[in-house]
């Protein structure tokens, strides 16, 4: 294969500035006090910086790194969320972030009418969710309660649920936000053998957790964020290997 045909998303020199307000009022009565002439001034914060990653397709990258890093606005610049202050953003095929599971569930609502109105914001159609509706159901191990409402269900059902309609999104690369925090070390082991199997079909899968063993399981590649920028990239475990190494090392 070509290599320059061969890559399914390619990021040149990314950076992403957000604006954030130094001054915070957040009541009438602070604002009365404080005058309403007070001119609210802001920080630069620069999420991400110069980061260019090139991820293969048919590959399953991890990226890594503590809380703050960039690793969640990385991939929602993928996704076309946020447009980037600077840099280039190529992709290639039908992109689908998983980035918050459940979003859109009504509480009052049953498991089996959620299942439809969740599947419509992944842009499937009645026919296609009705196809696999007893598949949805029985891998979210919910098949007791599916018509009791929503609110009745565990935080475990109702992620294991999301989870499940999520996986029938069809799309030829999948951005993973901490998907796996979804229930019980069963259920997270099934959703792992998911993603291996959706993997294997060739689709490209990039990967933010914090699980390193995840990673170092399920991704031959990693990249370890940390300020916005790239520390470290390579074989998932002398990534994981590296990046435990840092956060454990006793302060200079």
């Amino acid at each position: 294969m070509n290599e320059e045909n061969s890559w399914a998303v390619r990021l040149v020199d990314i950076s992403q500035k957000f604006m954030v307000p130094r001054l915070k009022v957040r009541t009438l009565k602070q604002r009365v006090l404080m005058g309403w002439r007070v001119r609210q001034t802001y920080d630069e914060f620069w999420a991400l910086r110069d980061v260019s990653i090139t991820v293969a397709q048919g590959e399953l990258l991890g990226i890594i790194g503590p809380n703050g890093s960039g690793k969640s606005t990385l991939l929602r610049v993928i996704a076309g969320i946020y447009r980037p202050t600077r840099g280039q953003v190529e992709t290639r095929g039908r992109v689908y972030p998983l980035l918050e599971l459940g979003t859109g569930f009504h509480e009052d609502l049953s498991g089996h009418d959620n299942i439809y109105l969740n599947a419509s914001l992944y842009g499937l159609g009645r026919k296609q969710v009705k196809s696999r509706f007893d598949e949805i159901v029985g891998f979210a191990e919910v098949e007791d309660f599916i018509y009791a409402p929503l609110r009745t269900y565990s935080s475990g059902m109702t992620a294991r649920l999301a989870f499940s309609i999520a996986i029938q999104v069809e799309a030829d690369v999948l951005l993973l936000d901490e998907v796996f925090a979804v229930g019980d070390e069963h259920f997270v082991q099934k959703c792992l053998a998911k993603m291996r199997e959706i993997w294997a079909s060739g689709k490209t899968i990039i990967l933010v957790s914090h699980s390193l063993t995840h990673v170092v399981n399920m991704c031959p590649r990693a990249i370890w964020l940390d300020h916005g920028q790239i520390t470290m990239e390579g074989p998932s475990k002398q990534v994981a290997d590296a990046y435990v190494e840092a956060v454990t090392a006793p302060p200079a």
